[in-house]
């Protein structure tokens, strides 16, 4: 963690890849709103999904799938990819 009130950003394993899968500039895009999270989990346009305990954020036509472990000041990054096709992982 890097200061108060922070949190820590973890990515499972299948999003790494997933991101890593990427265009070059969308990767970039979605690291750069990943890292966003690290001091706001919970950013405007951040919606809480249904029958699940995750959340995602849009960037572009694509979306970030994420856990908060409010008590442990973590963030787990879940899924990334296209939204046609993110949910169905899930």
């Amino acid at each position: 963690m890097t200061g108060k009130g922070a949190y820590a950003i973890r990515v499972k394993r299948s999003a790494e890849k997933e991101i890593d899968r990427l265009p070059q500039e969308v990767s970039k895009r979605i690291t750069e709103a990943i890292l966003e999270l690290e001091t706001n989990p919970r950013p405007h346009g951040c919606k809480k999904l249904r029958s699940m305990e995750e959340y995602r954020i849009r960037v572009g036509p694509y979306r970030i799938l994420y856990l908060i472990i409010d008590e442990r000041k973590i963030v787990e990054i879940v899924a990334v990819g296209h939204r046609r096709d993110v949910y169905r992982e899930l």
